[in-house]
């Protein structure tokens, strides 16, 4: 049943929206609840798309060391609390040591050197000290407060970017594929999102099996499914037009811009398909891609070991990013959001590595992003005495602050007391 006291839109897609449909999984065509939520306020909607950003939201899974990839080389306390994994200072002697961002406090490590364009250019801004306000150390736990955008409260089924795109009309209302997420599987992120699929390799995205029935299968799913009842009508067909829309792309064929290289990684591919996807303009508004790896216990190395290979990595696939599609005069209107789920100790453990901490670094960018600078918020000298719980840098900007500012800014939506429930967001200028 349409709710029409909930619905401000003229929009078709939208007519059908109600407080039941934000509890299901519109990509898995899996209803996951019908309750009614007490903290669902009403949704107001555009009649029109309005102009936003597409947004990309990177997720560096297993608990990335901000203070590797964001040094805090002017504080004695941090060569102190690291006396084996810390970065060198900028004026240290030898190659391996970091690169001052601001001549006083911060500076990236060699690995990370890769972002620097962009932060000089300002369209970066890195974030010192974010995360989730709600104490958690389980990975499975904090990532998935952080993608439903609520801690702590089985009730919330969908993601706050679903929820983002259920409550604006289409940046194209002819597109097959709205949001994706380059993996296996959906992510909480993402649930409850119109028109959006797990897609783990875009360029090479078909149906299994033999090549020679391939179009036969594939144009007997549409006829098969084509009669299925909903919701399972909706999702199968969407699913077989992105084939379609996927194979004619030409992703693998793709030629980045402005001498963009990505790396040949999983990481590095899912972000060279983004770019490809957003410059084809067909209509997709949001992509997630997954970096792992960061749980960092034992032999972290940040200058030559396992950290050193991930910042690289991280680094070098989003950096390239920028150069291809944000450098430049062009017409791409983009933000990036790269996070993980905690940080690490500020004191190394016993085998040169990194416990499960609180706040971290994130990194924000785009090109109406107030970037160029490291923000903190009531940042204090990493003594003991000034550490979350003895150990860990606190968290001084929860993370919906920077994300609600992004959506209501760049995303152009105003449900966010729908978007982010039970929480007022206290923007933190991270937006032009």
């Amino acid at each position: 049943m349409t709710h029409r006291d909930d619905i401000d839109c003229g929009c078709q897609e939208y007519n059908a929206l109600s407080r039941r449909q934000f509890v299901m999984n519109t990509a898995g065509a899996a209803v996951l609840g019908t309750i009614a939520h007490a903290w669902l306020p009403r949704v107001v909607l555009a009649q029109t798309a309005s102009p936003r950003d597409i947004i990309v939201h990177v997720f560096l899974r297993g608990g990335s060391d901000g203070l590797s990839m964001c040094v805090p080389w002017g504080d004695p306390n941090y060569y102190t609390a690291r006396s084996t994994i810390a970065i060198p200072r900028p004026d240290a002697t030898g190659t391996l040591k970091a690169t001052s961002l601001d001549g006083v406090l911060w500076g990236l490590p060699p690995s990370m050197l890769g972002l620097l364009p962009a932060y000089q250019a300002n369209q970066l801004l890195i974030i010192q000290g974010a995360g989730l306000s709600y104490s958690s150390r389980s990975h499975f736990d904090a990532q998935r407060f952080i993608e439903v955008g609520k801690a702590a409260d089985p009730s919330v089924s969908t993601g706050w970017l679903g929820r983002h795109l259920a409550t604006v009309p289409p940046m194209n209302s002819a597109a097959t594929l709205r949001a994706l997420s380059i993996s296996q599987g959906l992510p909480n992120l993402l649930e409850g999102a119109p028109k959006t699929l797990p897609i783990p390799d875009p360029a090479n995205y078909v149906l299994g099996g033999s090549s020679a029935t391939r179009a036969a299968r594939q144009a007997w799913l549409a006829t098969d499914y084509g009669l299925a009842e909903e919701p399972v009508r909706s999702a199968a067909l969407d699913a077989g037009a992105t084939l379609s829309l996927l194979q004619s792309l030409n992703i693998s064929g793709y030629a980045p811009s402005n001498g963009a290289v990505y790396p040949n990684t999983n990481f590095g591919r899912g972000m060279r398909s983004t770019a490809a996807l957003i410059k084809a303009n067909v209509g997709v508004e949001a992509v997630q891609v997954d970096i792992g790896g960061w749980d960092t216990h034992q032999t972290q190395n940040p200058l030559t070991g396992t950290m050193a290979t991930l910042m690289t990595e991280f680094a070098n696939g989003i950096g390239a990013f920028w150069a291809d599609v944000l450098q430049g005069n062009g017409n791409y209107n983009v933000t990036l959001v790269a996070m993980s789920e905690f940080g690490r100790n500020v004191r190394e453990n016993g085998s040169q590595g990194t416990d499960h901490g609180r706040g971290s670094a994130m990194f924000v960018m785009g090109k109406q992003i107030a970037g160029g600078r490291v923000y903190t918020k009531n940042w204090q000298p990493l003594a003991r005495e000034n550490l979350q719980d003895g150990q860990d840098v606190r968290v001084t900007v929860d993370h919906r602050d920077v994300l609600a500012e992004i959506v209501r800014n760049r995303l152009n939506n105003p449900n966010l007391d729908l978007i982010f429930p039970a929480y007022t967001p206290t923007f933190q200028g991270v937006t032009r």
